[in-house]
């Protein structure tokens, strides 16, 4: 079984275990469109345009290498992550893990 895809169903059923209790509020991507309709007044069709505007062009620079910053918001970039040796939980064999580029976001001083 590959470790990742565990992780990844495990965090998933957690995230939505703990929606269900209320004690974080998680919002999907047709929440935040709504959410972005009622702030700015504009359509639904509009706000969906507009986001998956901005997520293309984030998605866009960033593998072109770039980094974006928004003032009060936060800044993305790409990093590095160097490989390294890990332990496969259910065998305990240790199992190398390849190099591999990841998004960074470190929040604005004014995001929260």
């Amino acid at each position: 079984m590959n470790t990742h895809i565990f992780d990844l169903n495990f965090t998933k059923c957690l995230l939505q275990f703990i929606k269900k209790l209320k004690l974080i509020n998680l919002m999907n991507k047709t929440e935040l469109i709504g959410a972005i309709a009622g702030a700015s007044g504009l359509s639904k069709v509009d706000s969906k345009k507009a986001l998956d505007a901005f997520l293309t062009t984030v998605s866009s620079e960033l593998k072109k290498g770039g980094k974006i910053t928004l003032v009060g918001h936060g800044t993305y970039q790409i990093v590095e992550k160097s490989a390294r040796t890990g332990i496969n939980p259910q065998t305990k064999a240790t199992i190398k893990i390849p190099a591999k580029k990841v998004v960074k976001f470190k929040p604005g001083a004014n995001l929260i």
